[in-house]
């Protein structure tokens, strides 16, 4: 599959690099389906996949890029240090192993997927991450799930500030706070969950919001998310909804819609809370 001019804007990031603003996702995407659902993605459109070690289908995402017959650097993949690789050696040694199941010789960013606080060791983690970012491993390096705290003592510690953190965030959790703190230091706010997992679909306003737009209430919180400037990527194995997601660029909303789905904030998180978990 020959690559073709993306729709897709790109975020830039704090060290020079630029991101996709939409991507896939494959959280609990099966491996047996990775590929496929993958492949689909990526004819049509998608530049920017999010995978995981713990999501077990980083060869399979590989696999799909090298099928698709794209270039290497026509694609963002992002992967992440997994709980049970904290640590300044086993972080370095995740990230081999992550570009050995990929078939890779670097990923575009690396991530330490939680923040682990009851290890205490993101920040030697962290310190792994900038060397693999050094030695051109990964083209940038960032977190995931971490808060105020974990990311004001990275910094404090480091001299270095990730370039993206990427937290649960949808329109019944929007982290206010956690957002200003990322703007403050020139982090960009990624979205994981970002429709609550199929939560705030049927919500009365957004469900309004779409029927005055001709769309579905999908794709106005995926519109919602790329007009605050989140990068944001959702998840799905359906073919038409696959295409759906991405079919987000040909209408805006207006402030008003902005504020009525700002009003839906409660706060509620579907996933672990990043200061136990793990």
């Amino acid at each position: 599959m020959a690559s073709t001019p993306s729709t897709v804007p790109t975020v830039q990031l704090r060290d020079g690099e630029q991101i996709p603003q939409l991507g896939f996702g494959v959280f609990q995407v099966p491996p047996e389906e990775t590929v496929e659902v993958t492949l689909r993605a990526l004819e049509t459109g998608y530049r920017h996949i999010d995978t995981a070690k713990a999501y077990n289908n980083e060869a399979e995402v590989g696999q799909a890029v090298r099928a698709a017959g794209l270039a290497r650097e026509d694609v963002y993949i992002t992967t992440k240090c997994f709980n049970d690789d904290h640590g300044h050696d086993q972080a370095k040694r995740a990230l081999h192993a992550s570009l050995e199941r990929l078939e890779m010789s670097h990923v575009d960013l690396y991530l330490i997927h939680w923040p682990v606080p009851s290890k205490d060791r993101y920040v030697e983690t962290w310190k792994a991450l900038v060397e693999l970012q050094q030695e051109g491993l990964t083209r940038s390096i960032g977190v995931s799930n971490f808060q105020q705290a974990h990311l004001e003592r990275i910094v404090a510690e480091t001299g270095v500030a990730p370039v993206v953190n990427q937290i649960e965030l949808h329109p019944y959790l929007q982290q206010p706070g956690l957002r200003r703190e990322h703007a403050d230091l020139n982090v960009v706010t990624e979205a994981w969950s970002p429709l609550a997992q199929g939560a705030v679909l049927d919500d009365p306003a957004l469900v309004e919001i779409a029927e005055r737009h001709g769309v579905t209430a999908g794709q106005v919180v995926l519109r919602w998310h790329l007009q605050l400037g989140n990068v944001v990527f959702p998840k799905s194995v359906t073919p038409s909804r696959i295409a759906e997601n991405f079919d987000v660029f040909g209408f805006t909303l207006t402030g008003d819609e902005v504020s009525a789905i700002e009003a839906l904030d409660r706060g509620e998180r579907i996933g672990p809370d990043p200061d136990t978990f793990g």
